[in-house]
């Protein structure tokens, strides 16, 4: 059974970081694209950042390139995503996804994790 499962997630004030994990179990962590997805009550749901587990190359949604940075841990089976200088419209549910190929938004990702709440106060 494949399970993800996220940790870290909490309250911080603005300008604070958080670092969120996710372990896989139950699947090859090899060959696949990771992601970190998050939704607010006033967004639809989206991708902020995605890593291969293969290659590591990595992508980040425009509105957190150089405050959010991801990164894996294979021998763990792991992937992060260390938050910075966070501002409240960060403010989420954030996810962690997998999938045997990257997508560009919540649509098409197979596994996913129950979520973890993020929340920046001003």
């Amino acid at each position: 059974q494949v399970q993800l499962m996220e940790s870290g997630g909490g309250r911080v004030q603005a300008g604070g970081s958080l670092r969120l994990s996710c372990t896989a179990s139950g699947y090859t962590f090899s060959g696949k694209c990771m992601g970190w997805l998050r939704q607010s009550a006033r967004k639809e749901r989206e991708v902020v950042a995605r890593i291969l587990t293969g290659s590591g190359g990595t992508w980040y949604a425009d509105s957190v390139k150089g405050r959010f940075t991801i990164s894996r841990d294979n021998t763990k089976k792991s992937i992060y995503l260390q938050m910075n200088n966070l501002k409240p419209e960060d403010t989420a549910v954030y996810y962690c996804a997998a999938d045997v190929r990257c997508y560009v938004d919540d649509v098409g990702w197979t596994y996913w994790g129950q979520g973890t709440q993020v929340t920046v106060s001003s």
